[in-house]
């Protein structure tokens, strides 16, 4: 059974940013072979939409309304994934969910707000 367990929310004013970071527990073997990525919900009951992912190799693919703006990153020795936001916009704000084989983070608040 893979856990995750995400961090970094919080509240910020347009242009600023933010880092989120998801810690994964489970079998090594399975983890260092999952694509990790993080998702999103912009409104409640929506389906969470990609955000970026990247593979364990460290491909990663990003969603259009993000591209230049968030950076994916992937430590495997430590199971970690980290999204770095930049250059915030109200349109960011969102729960921001980890993902990965099919599992899920509870979820952290993002909210970009002046």
């Amino acid at each position: 059974q893979v856990q995750l367990v995400e961090s970094g929310g919080g509240v910020v004013q347009p242009g600023g940013s933010l880092r989120l970071s998801c810690t994964a527990s489970g079998p090594g073997h399975i983890l260092s072979t999952y694509i990790m990525g993080w998702y999103r919900r912009q409104t409640p009951g929506n389906p969470r939409e990609p955000v970026a992912v990247i593979s364990s190799g460290g491909v990663t693919n990003y969603a259009d309304s993000v591209k230049g703006r968030f950076t994916i990153s992937r430590d495997n020795a430590k199971n970690m994934v980290t999204l770095q936001m930049n250059s915030l916009k109200p349109d960011d704000t969102a729960v921001y969910y980890c993902g990965m084989g099919g599992n899920w983070g509870q979820g952290t608040q993002v909210t970009v707000s002046s």
